[in-house]
């Protein structure tokens, strides 16, 4: 047992009244600095993946670095132990508590406290006082640093000169000795208990550690710190809570605390990742097939590697990639020791495809160990997926072998679950300067990373992607990406950006790779980062038994009258078309021009969120792998249908756009096998938009760059032969090495490159800077920026990494004389708030090119109608939009009007008339 001094025993870190009765509580400081210490020992011993603690310990042992995790979990709120916090009043505002405190600390031995009115307590907040107190006690600044970022953002330099400069907010007076070494001597204490419990003798003991360590621990601190101040679960059972006044550290037993605090927000399995065994076929034991020699060669390379890093799968659409990569996520975690996924692809649509994939896997893994395995969907709209939100909560289950949700692991801790899937916005934001971007570094280097079409972004996301990898690396993350049209300059800059991570800029010192590396056309192509040697796999023995799809492309440039005409033809027999358009509004004109009388189904981003769900929905269970199939259907969408959608087309139509993308939409071609009618047998792909060699049309070249566009022009061939042709394709249109055969290429080429640079540069302004491994490499200062505030808004977060206009997203309802409406008829008093806050849809960013007018406008409407919005969980801080009878708006010198059938579209309203 500690044996405190009554000074030490009286320093309080919480308090709050609560209850009619205005009931006191209180926490004593040395209670949470010893809860947070022992949560975040358990969370390093238990909760952190084998790889994670290697981390951490770099050059030292384990138990050097558990006395290092203990001694950072007591000392991060020592900045508490100062006049400036203690005079603090109660977070509810309660004078007769914070009077009562008041009592306590004057009669535990802190004289005239209350006499001494402090001039600027604010300039001492308690993380940056335990800093600097730190600091004062010769502690290393790498470590000392740490203290001072605890809640989310770290001080720019070291505050060496805080206790001189503001010696009231630490010792109570700037020159009264008397009343200093009341402080000093409590500082001292704790710090001491902090040394002596973590196993300490002296401050020189120490380490330093570098900055990757730094950033892990500082995530491992703000986890356990949190989980520490967690009072009691969502099913009200005890954490730490709080303790009444009248009671004293002397009253609690600690053990016992802690103890029943992690049984209970403990809820979920840890996930021990077997060998994979290739002498059984493990695609046929998990999904009932048997392996593809494809899939069985690089399962069967990637079991062998001893260091495995980065894996590059690059192979045809349909050849099932993503069994290749949940089958390598359970080598490579088997391998270095991760117990965790994290699959990342571009759009919710994608992952909402993926996610009852990887839900299926995780279900079998959770059987074989008899555990519940916790997952987490991460998109703006999770919470309306169906298949996630039937998902039981992890604290209402006691049968092993599910997929469960934990609700404790929610908002900045989501990413912290140990098997998510979402959007790739989550992974691009360990580049962004952010509030507590520890905890998602946390988070991912702790898991096999997975990203899926690798192809589909940008080159502004890509400079994200790439300082991502960089931070990747330097934590061992094995990372897995797909693609089935990848630019080998591509490849090429995921493979450098993964090795200079992990071993630093000088890395081509030590690499090892097989010749040609750089420029091999080989596909399909396995590349597996193994330590410093890359390997490559081109060869697939029993591939020839898969037999080529030949397409044949022709170019199509009519009136949509005509082509709409040419379509109907197209499947007059039967059959189903794909026409994919770059633009939302390109896709309800030609809606339009389609008779009643032929079954259509549309798809793009400018529908309800609920009316775009069950879309996607519909096609998969009607042209997906195991479809009902109609016998004549046109379908109309967006880029989204190019993407990750397991779909069959009996024929495509596609407005012209890079390669990789028009075979990325060629890839729902003639996808499986079946009986199709006779005229469409032989797959053909219409490339539309082409008005004549480097004439595109505004609204496609406002999309992608002319550049590229002229170059697939120039490439793309009257047949293609899949996948035998892919590769060559691709690199064709973007190795700057062919340029010179493609006439007139060289004001494109120029504007390309000047927007490529621009776009490098944009990135780099907000990004945190490379990963140092330097000893003198603190955090501080890792997260300094003069950026608009993303910490709060997840939308201008994600906006910030997509190079995107932050749009608005309203609620659609129905305003007349008659009431307020939802869209599909239903009064809106008659639906539950949960479902009216699905509602929604993102206003177009060329409505709102002022988007704070916009916002004004739309809080007015919403107050106007809807002002008990604000007392609904589900519905305060929305916005609405109201449209009337004949769902439109005038809106902002916009007119907006709603078409169940073809989504949101806008006119100026001069045009309108």
């Amino acid at each position: 047992m500690i044996h405190l001094s009554k000074r030490e025993s009286v320093i309080w870190a919480k308090m709050r009244s609560e209850g009619g009765m205005g009931e006191h509580l209180w926490l004593p400081l040395i209670t949470h600095l010893f809860d947070t210490q022992s949560t975040i020992n358990w969370l390093f011993n238990h909760w952190l993946s084998q790889e994670q603690q290697e981390i951490l310990s770099q050059g030292l042992s384990n138990a050097a670095t558990e006395k290092l995790v203990k001694f950072v979990g007591f000392t991060h709120d020592i900045g508490k132990a100062t006049p400036a916090f203690q005079t603090k009043p109660s977070y509810n505002g309660d004078k007769s508590l914070d009077d009562e405190m008041g009592e306590r600390l004057i009669r535990g031995g802190f004289a005239e406290l209350d006499r001494k009115k402090l001039s600027s307590p604010s300039k001492s907040p308690h993380a940056l006082a335990g800093e600097a107190i730190l600091d004062y006690f010769e502690v290393p600044t790498s470590i000392s640093a740490i203290i001072g970022g605890h809640h989310g953002k770290p001080t720019s330099s070291s505050p060496r000169r805080q206790i001189k400069v503001f010696t009231s907010n630490y010792w109570q007076s700037d020159n009264d000795q008397v009343l200093q070494q009341h402080w000093r001597d409590v500082q001292k204490g704790f710090f001491n208990y902090g040394l002596s419990s973590s196993g300490y003798q002296a401050v020189d003991e120490l380490p330093n550690i570098n900055q990757p360590q730094a950033v892990i621990l500082e995530g491992l601190l703000i986890m356990a710190d949190w989980l520490a101040s967690s009072e009691h679960t969502e099913n009200d059972l005890p954490l730490f809570p709080l303790i009444d006044m009248s009671k004293s550290w002397d009253d609690i037993n600690m053990t016992g605390r802690f103890q029943q605090a992690i049984q209970n927000w403990y809820l979920d399995g840890e996930w021990v990742p077997q060998k994979v065994t290739t002498s059984e076929d493990p695609y046929q034991a998990r999904w009932g097939f048997k392996a593809r020699p494809v899939q069985s060669a690089m399962t069967e390379a990637i079991g062998k590697a001893v260091d495995p890093g980065m894996v590059i799968i690059e192979a045809p659409m349909g050849l099932g990639k993503t069994e290749i990569a949940l089958i390598a996520a359970e080598q490579l975690a088997y391998i270095k020791g991760e117990d965790g996924l994290f699959m990342g692809l571009p759009t919710q649509a994608t992952t909402n495809a993926m996610f009852g994939r990887v839900s299926d896997w995780l279900k079998l893994l959770a059987k074989s160990q008899g555990e519940n395995f916790p997952i987490k969907l991460m998109h703006g709209k999770a919470q309306f997926n169906e298949n996630y939100s039937k998902l039981p909560n992890a604290s209402n289950i006691d049968n092993a072998g599910a997929v469960v949700v934990n609700s404790w692991f929610s908002g900045k801790k989501s990413i912290l679950t140990k098997f998510t899937v979402g959007t790739i916005d989550h992974l691009l934001l360990m580049g962004l300067k952010q509030k507590h971007l520890f905890l998602r570094h946390l988070g991912f280097s702790g898991k096999v990373v997975v990203i899926d079409e690798a192809h589909a972004y940008d080159f502004y996301m890509n400079q994200y992607l790439y300082k991502a990898i960089n931070w990747l690396g330097a934590y061992h993350v094995p990372i897995v990406i797909l693609s089935a049209t990848l630019p080998k300059e591509k490849r090429n800059a995921l493979l450098k950006a993964y090795l200079k991570g992990k071993y630093g800029k000088k890395f081509k010192q030590s690499f090892e790779a097989p010749e040609g590396w750089q420029d091999t056309q080989a596909y399909p192509l396995l590349s597996l980062l193994d330590g410093n040697h890359l390997k490559q796999v081109t060869k697939f023995p029993g591939q020839s038994d898969q037999l080529p799809v030949k397409l044949t492309v022709q170019r199509v440039n009519a009136a949509d009258e005509d082509l709409i005409q040419a379509v109907l033809k197209k499947i007059s027999h039967g059959g189903i078309a794909g026409v994919i358009v770059n633009t939302v509004k390109r896709a309800q004109e030609l809606a339009k021009l389609v008779p009643q009388d032929t079954k259509l189904m549309i798809l793009h981003a400018s529908f309800l969120a609920p009316a775009r769900e069950k879309q996607e929905e519909q096609l998969q269970k009607a042209i997906g792998k195991h479809g009902n199939r109609p016998s004549k259907m046109i379908v109309i969408g967006t880029q989204v249908l190019e993407q990750s959608l397991d779909i069959d087309f009996d024929v495509l139509y596609t407005d012209i756009a890079p390669i990789d993308l028009i075979l990325q939409r060629a890839g729902r071609l003639h996808r499986h096998r079946l009986n199709r009618p006779q005229a469409l047998k032989m797959p053909q792909v219409f490339v539309m938009g082409i008005n004549g060699f480097g004439d595109y049309g505004d609204a496609n070249e406002a999309i992608y760059s002319k550049y590229l566009l002229m170059k697939t022009d120039h490439y793309l061939p009257e047949t293609i032969t899949l996948p035998d042709d892919i590769s060559t394709l691709v690199q064709a249109v973007y190795d700057s090495a062919t340029d010179s055969e493609v006439p007139d290429i060289d004001q494109a080429k120029l504007t390309f490159k000047t927007d490529f640079e621009r776009e490098k540069q944009k990135a780099r302004a907000f990004q945190i800077k490379l990963p140092s491994d330097r000893p003198n490499a603190t955090i501080h200062g890792w997260l300094d920026r003069d950026q608009a505030d993303v910490d709060k808004d997840e939308q201008k977060a994600n906006a910030a990494v997509r190079d995107i206009k932050e749009t608005l997203e309203v609620i659609l309802t129905k305003h007349t004389a008659e009431g307020d409406f939802l869209l599909d008829g239903r009064k809106l008093s008659d639906v539950q708030p949960q479902e009216i806050a699905q509602q929604t849809i993102r206003i177009p960013a060329a409505v709102t090119p002022q988007i704070d007018l916009a916002i004004d406008r739309l809080e007015t409407l919403t107050n106007l109608y809807y002002r008990d919005w604000q007392d609904s969980r589900w519905l305060k801080g929305a916005l609405a939009l109201p449209l009337n009878q004949d769902l439109s708006i005038d809106f902002c010198g916009w007119h907006l009007s709603y078409s169940l059938a073809l989504g949101l579209s806008y006119t100026k309203e001069d045009e309108h008339g």
